[in-house]
């Protein structure tokens, strides 16, 4: 044998050693030993908002920033479009374990912390300045609510102001008493303002909507436009009537037994971007929601004028609604003082000032 050749088959023999030690430190690595930067913490959360939605969008955007921020030990796995069912079969299976996170509208949060509920009352809300307003003033309270009902609030995500929307003709307040109209079961603040309306509302569990407006069982229905055309409810209703029912709340919520898991750094990048990401959700709604009420028109929906005195009519169904939660939702004197901060952010912002 040449040394040459000798030399080749060691060198043969040195370089499949090689191979066979970096796939040994590979198995090690990907099988045997944790990686750097693996998931630690998958958060469950589900909505009955759709898939390719804006909430759904802004919730990706969301996941993607706490998956970076992270170095990928936390991360979100979503179920959109109701595929876990409706807000209140999310909050039984987050409190057995099965969810851990929810999108939820006021009907959601008000089985967490009923005080929170207030913010859905008819005819409180007049503008988004308010809105902002009582928000920024009792933002703590909330949240102390919530965690005493065990959850953490990440971050608020109103619907907007809702309207309601008929398959008949509404020219007056009276004319509302003939409507079959929905609300959703289970909802005590809906209940309490249409029957301060002279309304006998229907329950409906929300994904029964459509069907029920298709076989007359119903004939109105109340959501914001964004919702309206989402839900594809506008497709079965011919009118909106052109004054804000009331500012519908929404919010994102975590588990507090799983967010206590949760090691302080992780909780740190979770409510920071959660506040941030679900501020840039509401500015969103906002703007879609002007925007859909442009699209409902060109659809053929036809926006039905409301004169002052019947929106203070209005107004005043809206105290009075009021005060059958009082008892039930939240006490009389935290009431007063939420009314009583609305009536001192008009007076400091009315055009006399």
């Amino acid at each position: 044998m040449s040394f040459s050749r000798g030399a080749n088959i060691l060198h043969g023999v040195d370089v499949k050693k090689s191979i066979l030690f970096v796939v040994i430190d590979l198995f090690l690595c990907f099988f045997l030993l944790p990686p750097a930067f693996s998931q630690e913490y998958t958060i469950k959360f589900a909505t009955v908002a759709p898939e390719g939605s804006t909430w759904m969008n802004v919730m990706k955007e969301y996941d993607a920033a706490v998956r970076k921020e992270s170095g990928g030990r936390l991360g979100f796995r979503l179920y959109p479009g109701a595929v876990q069912g409706d807000e209140k079969a999310v909050l039984r299976k987050i409190r057995a374990g099965q969810l851990h996170s929810g999108g939820f509208t006021g009907v959601g949060m008000g089985e967490i912390a009923p005080k929170v509920r207030v913010l859905d009352s008819p005819f409180l809300l007049r503008d988004y300045a308010e809105v902002d307003y009582v928000y920024e003033q009792f933002d703590g309270e909330f949240r102390q609510a919530f965690e005493e009902g065990g959850y953490v609030l990440l971050g608020w995500a109103e619907v907007g102001f809702v309207y309601v929307y008929t398959q008949k003709m509404i020219t007056q307040p009276d004319d509302l008493k003939g409507l079959k109209m929905w609300t959703w079961e289970g909802d005590p603040i809906a209940e309490a303002a249409f029957r301060a309306l002279g309304i006998n509302p229907t329950p409906l569990p929300l994904t029964e909507v459509n069907t029920s407006l298709q076989t007359g069982l119903i004939n109105a229905v109340y959501t914001s436009p964004l919702a309206a055309i989402a839900l594809q409810w506008f497709t079965k209703v011919k009118y909106i009537i052109d004054v804000p029912l009331a500012d519908a709340a929404g919010a994102v919520l975590v588990s507090k037994r799983f967010y206590d898991q949760l090691p302080k750094d992780l909780q740190e990048i979770l409510l920071r971007n959660g506040r941030m990401y679900m501020a840039k959700l509401t500015q969103l709604s906002r703007k879609d929601n002007r925007e859909s009420i442009e699209e409902l028109k060109k659809r053929g929906i036809t926006l039905v004028k409301v004169s002052e005195k019947d929106v203070e009519h209005y107004i005043e169904v809206g105290r009075r609604a009021r005060r059958m939660l009082v008892g039930g939702l939240f006490t009389e004197e935290f009431l007063n003082r939420v009314e009583k901060t609305v009536r001192d952010f008009r007076r400091s912002h009315s055009p006399t000032q």
